[in-house]
């Protein structure tokens, strides 16, 4: 295991998460179920070892509700993305909130195991999202992980 340590974003932050964004999501826009977020100014965790990021995980609150928008391990097998899982879980609990939710594409297998194994339900399928949400970002490939088209978002969700 790596010798990392987990902190809260800071808006000093910003410029950093808006490029790491640009480099693993192609933009700093996010569209998910149909509505667009960009990650200045949203809450996260970064772990970070001997000043390099080695994970980030950015989340939104609305109503009794927490959205994991993105978790990123830049390094499988270390823990990172479950520190960062983890951390996002203990602040939705703080904030007194009820459910923590995500959504991913129908080609993200290691996501949807990843999740499972932590509790995760699938909730909702929602056929052809990702065809539409191309519309608002083109930038979207057409097929993902594993030669697999990306058609669909799948919802999962966490009782906290």
């Amino acid at each position: 295991m790596l010798n990392t340590s987990l902190r809260k974003l800071t808006p000093e932050d910003a410029p950093w998460v808006r490029a790491f964004w640009m480099e693993h999501w192609g933009s700093d826009l996010m569209v998910v179920h149909g509505q667009s977020f960009t990650s200045a100014g949203l809450p996260g965790f970064v772990v970070e070892a001997n000043g390099q990021v080695l994970g980030l995980a950015i989340y939104r609150i609305e109503q009794d509700e927490c959205e994991l928008m993105s978790l990123d391990s830049l390094i499988e097998g270390q823990g990172i993305g479950a520190q960062l899982l983890q951390a996002v879980t203990v602040a939705a609990r703080a904030a007194g909130l009820h459910r923590l939710y995500l959504s991913t594409t129908n080609d993200n297998l290691h996501a949807l195991r990843f999740y499972q194994k932590r509790g995760f339900r699938l909730c909702a399928l929602r056929p052809g999202a990702v065809m539409e949400t191309r519309k608002l970002k083109p930038s979207i490939p057409l097929i993902g992980l594993d030669g697999i088209p990306i058609r669909d978002e799948l919802e999962l969700e966490k009782e906290l």
